[in-house]
C-alpha cells in the first residue's frame, strides 16, 4: 500500500447537525487472503461523497486532529489519510461538536462516512456505532496550576474545587463516577481558555492533550502542571454507522494492522508523540 498523504479539505457545518488489536496471521497464505479480502471490501464501501473518504471529527484535539497553517493535521488525520489512499479517494474533514459524532448522530445523517476524533470505545457508544480496531490507550491528566498541592482528583472533592472537562468524553463520564459535577466546554480550546481564566480551577482531559499540547506551551507551563495519570484502561478506535457500512469497518482495520506491520503507525506515532509507542 502506497504511503503518500492525500490532500485533507475542512468542510464546516453546524454544530446541530496505545495498543493496537492486530489479526494474527497464520500461515498457507492468510496474509494474502486478508489482503484479498480487504480489497473487495475497498471496492464495496459506500461513500456518502463520491471521491472523497468524509471524516467527522472534533476541533482543536491536539495532537490528533488541529489546524495547523490552514490545513487540518494530526495523529487521527494521518490515520484516516492511510483509509482514503487504499479506497482511492481524498479525505475530507468536517467539524462538528464531539457529542453528535459519538452519539452516532452525524453518521445516521449522512453527514460522513466515519467519526475519527480520539474517541473511546465504551458500550454505550457501541449501542449506536460500529467500531474499527482500537488503535490507541486512553489514559487521562488532571492539569493543576503550579505549586497548589493537588495530586489527585481526591485533593479537588477535598478542597471543594471547580473541574472543567469536555463535553461527551470519557473525561465527564469518569468524573460524574467520582462524585463530580464538572464544568463541560464543547472542546479542548474551550476548557484550556476557561482554566486560565480562572472560570474552573483545575481540567481532566486525555493525558497526550495535557502532556503533549497544552504543557508544551511554555506560558502555560509555567503556570500549571500535570498532577495525576488516570489509566481508565480503555481505547480508541474510529466510528462507522451502526450496521451500516461493514465494508468500511473492514477496510480501516486492514489498513490499521498493515500500518502496524510495516512500521508505518510507529512512525506517524512518533512524529505526533514524540517518541514510539510501547509495546
Amino acid at each position: 500500500m502506497a504511503r503518500h498523504p492525500k490532500l485533507r479539505k475542512l468542510a464546516f457545518v453546524p454544530a446541530f447537525a496505545l495498543t493496537l488489536t492486530v489479526a494474527a496471521c497464520g500461515d498457507n497464505g492468510s496474509d494474502t487472503d486478508e489482503a484479498d479480502d480487504a480489497d473487495a471490501a475497498a471496492e464495496e464501501v459506500d461513500l456518502v461523497n463520491p471521491g472523497k473518504l468524509t471524516v467527522c471529527t472534533n476541533l482543536p484535539y491536539e495532537p490528533f486532529q488541529f489546524t495547523e497553517d490552514g490545513e487540518v493535521v494530526g495523529f487521527d488525520v494521518d490515520l484516516m489519510d492511510l483509509v482514503a489512499e487504499e479506497l482511492g479517494v481524498e479525505q475530507e474533514i468536517v467539524d462538528i461538536e464531539f457529542d453528535v459524532i459519538q452519539s452516532g448522530t452525524a453518521l445516521n445523517a449522512g453527514q460522513c462516512d466515519v467519526g475519527a476524533a480520539a474517541m473511546t470505545i465504551l458500550p454505550e457508544r457501541e449501542e449506536n456505532l460500529d467500531f474499527s480496531d482500537p488503535y490507541f490507550d486512553e489514559i487521562l491528566g488532571l492539569m493543576v496550576e503550579q505549586g497548589s498541592g493537588v495530586e489527585s482528583l481526591d485533593d479537588v472533592r477535598e478542597q471543594d474545587l471547580s473541574l472543567g472537562v469536555q463535553a461527551g468524553t470519557t473525561s465527564l463520564n469518569h468524573a460524574e463516577e467520582e462524585g463530580f459535577e464538572p464544568a463541560e466546554f464543547p472542546n479542548s480550546g474551550a476548557q484550556l481558555q476557561a482554566l486560565q481564566a480562572g472560570t474552573i480551577d483545575v481540567a481532566l482531559q486525555d493525558l497526550p492533550v495535557v502532556e503533549n499540547t497544552w504543557l508544551e506551551n511554555p506560558d502555560v507551563a509555567e503556570e500549571y502542571e500535570l498532577a495525576e495519570v488516570i489509566d481508565l484502561e480503555a481505547q480508541y478506535g474510529f466510528g462507522v454507522q451502526k450496521d451500516g457500512n461493514p465494508e468500511l469497518v473492514s477496510v480501516i482495520n486492514e489498513v490499521l494492522a498493515e500500518a502496524r506491520e510495516d512500521g508505518t503507525y510507529a512512525e506517524i506515532f512518533e512524529k505526533w508523540f514524540g517518541a514510539p509507542p510501547t509495546e
